[in-house]
Order: structure tokens, then C-alpha cells, then sequence
């Protein structure tokens, strides 16, 4: 497959994805502000979120895909099928209980992530009933980032890239015109969340059901294939693990600043993860199957050469991103 194509097919949807991110964002902004609400959601997003990145589209996907492409490449569509189904009912069983978790230590959560709402019992208890509302995200993105693995080992890059979409779509709508149906009026969001990551997972559908790779239940912790992805997630949550406990730990201290501050982060984030998300993680989805490809063929030039492609395409297009942001940083 040409990867110049499909690297602009992945890059083109994610470039919907932040635009919509963007209006996502003014909207929530022009709707809210910045301001207690407004932090008290972006901390409740923010853990599932965090945890999303870690393990699901972090951990997950770098340890499940490579396994993924060396069982559709050497042992057959029924082997890789039951490795999907089996490795799909271990991954729901486990999110679904941290998400059961997360919703009922919340108030702890809370506590830990951002110790400086204790100070206000108000915003204290809103943040801990929005974290209620939007844990089980985790458990939707976990089942998306499985099935996204699928299709871009599969070669469908266009869904898995569209699936953020959707959230945006459910952000904008819910802040556009169910806020007046809620009290208060930030729980739209939180539920936005919700109906965002369900819209997201609904989509997978059809495409796992075409490729035959639909994922039914089949619980066994003693395959081999579902234990190799179990050991590699290991090393791959403590590389992803980094950046996202750096975001907790600006959370923490930005808990303890006025109101707004949380918010004020949460908006440079953005700005920071638009050239991030467009370009770097873009390329990481289109490599990533090919990568795994090789690899399992034993190509080591190949993939030597790919990679080297890659890591200069990203030096190429992200040096120039980052220059870009740091001078357009002052209004």
C-alpha cells in the first residue's frame, strides 16, 4: 500500500477531527468560559482521558498490534480471529471493572488529582459527580482502540482515523443544545462524553464484521497470544506513562491556583496536540502495521529503511509546527 496515500487519508481525518476539536473547544469556551465549572470538567475528562492515552491507544495498541500482524501473516484468518476474540473479552472484562472502580472511589480520585478542589466543598463534589459520569469512557475507548488495531493491520485507516469525530460531533451538539436540560449546566458535557465514546465504539461494527474479524466472547487467560500482549504492555505503560503523568502532575498544582487556571492549561494543551496529533501520531498509525509487518517477515533492512523514513518525515514536518507555536504563542 502506498503509505504517502495513506498517510494523507489518516492525516486528512484527523485534520477534520482537530478542526472540529477546535470549534469543540470555542464553543465549550463561549458556552463556559473559563472558570469552576469549567475545571471541574476538565479534570473529570482528564483522568479517563489520561488513562485512555496510557493504556488503551498507549500501552494497548503497541503491544496488541505486532502480535496482531505476525498472526494474520503466519497463522491463518480462524487463529488470528479467536486471538482478537479472546484478547477483546480480556481487555473488556478488565477496563469495565477500572471503570466500575474509578466511578466509586471518584471522591478519592478526586483528592489525589486534584487536592486543591478540597478546599471547596462545591466544586469538590461537582468534579467527583462529572468523574462518575465520564469513567466509563475507558471502558468504550479500550474496545475502539482494539478494533482500530484491527482495521489498520487490515489496512482500513479511515475509520479508525473518522472514529474521534464523533466525539467532537457529541461535545458540540450537547453544549449547542442540551445544556438548558441540565442542571447544572456543565453535566452536558460530562454526558457528552458518554454518548461520544458509545457513538465511537458502535461505529467499529461494521467494519470488524466485514473483514470477519467481528470479536466474540472467549475468555481464556492461558493463551499464548493473549499472554504475549499482557507482557509487552508492561514496558510500553512505562513509556507512554511519562507524558501523561506530567499533564496529573500540572492538574495538581493547577488545582491549587484561582479558578480558570485548570482551563487556561487545558486550551494550550489543545494547541500543543494539534501539530502532535495531525503529524506524529498520524504517521505512528500508518507505520505501526507496517512496521509489525517486517518484522515478522524478518525484513530487517526494510524495516530499518521505513523507520528511518519516518523519523525523518516527522523531524521534516514537526520542527516547523513547534517553531510555529512557540512564536505564535503572544497574542
Amino acid at each position: 500500500m502506498n503509505l504517502l496515500r495513506a498517510l494523507a487519508t489518516v492525516s486528512g481525518m484527523t485534520l477534520l477531527s482537530r478542526i472540529l476539536g477546535f470549534v469543540r473547544d470555542l464553543v465549550i469556551a463561549r458556552a463556559f468560559g473559563a472558570g469552576m465549572a469549567t475545571d471541574a470538567f476538565f479534570v473529570a475528562f482528564r483522568l479517563p482521558n489520561l488513562l485512555r492515552r496510557m493504556f488503551a491507544e498507549g500501552a494497548f495498541s503497541q503491544a496488541f498490534v505486532p502480535i496482531l500482524a505476525e498472526y494474520k501473516n503466519r497463522q491463518g484468518e480462524a487463529a488470528t480471529h479467536t486471538l482478537v476474540s479472546r484478547v477483546a473479552t480480556v481487555l473488556g472484562l478488565v477496563v469495565a471493572v477500572v471503570a466500575a472502580l474509578g466511578a466509586l472511589a471518584a471522591p478519592l480520585i478526586i483528592y489525589v488529582s486534584a487536592p486543591g478542589f478540597s478546599g471547596d466543598p462545591g466544586k469538590f463534589e461537582l468534579t467527583v459527580e462529572l468523574t462518575r459520569i465520564t469513567f466509563p469512557y475507558i471502558f468504550f475507548m479500550s474496545l475502539v482502540a482494539l478494533a482500530g488495531g484491527v482495521l489498520n493491520t487490515w489496512s482500513r485507516f479511515a475509520i479508525p482515523a473518522f472514529t474521534p469525530v464523533l466525539l467532537n460531533i457529541a461535545f458540540i451538539g450537547m453544549a449547542l443544545f442540551a445544556v438548558p436540560w441540565f442542571d447544572p449546566p456543565v453535566l452536558a458535557l460530562a454526558w457528552a462524553v458518554f454518548l461520544g465514546g458509545l457513538l465511537q465504539l458502535a461505529l467499529q461494527v461494521r467494519p470488524l464484521m466485514k473483514i470477519g474479524m467481528m470479536p466474540r466472547f472467549d475468555l481464556d487467560l492461558a493463551d499464548p497470544g493473549v499472554r504475549r500482549v499482557m507482557k509487552l504492555m508492561a514496558p510500553a505503560i512505562l513509556g507512554v506513562s511519562v507524558s501523561q503523568i506530567s499533564l496529573l502532575i500540572n492538574t495538581i498544582f493547577a488545582s491549587f491556583l484561582e479558578s480558570g487556571s485548570v482551563s487556561w492549561l487545558y486550551y494550550a494543551d489543545r494547541l500543543m496536540e494539534f501539530p502532535a496529533g495531525l503529524l506524529g501520531v498520524a504517521l505512528g498509525t500508518i507505520l505501526l502495521p507496517s512496521l509489525s509487518k517486517l518484522h515478522a517477515d524478518d525484513k530487517a533492512e526494510e524495516f530499518s529503511s521505513l523507520l528511518d523514513w519516518g523519523l525523518r518525515l516527522t523531524l521534516m514536518l514537526t520542527l516547523p509546527a513547534a517553531l510555529g507555536l512557540a512564536l505564535l504563542a503572544v497574542p
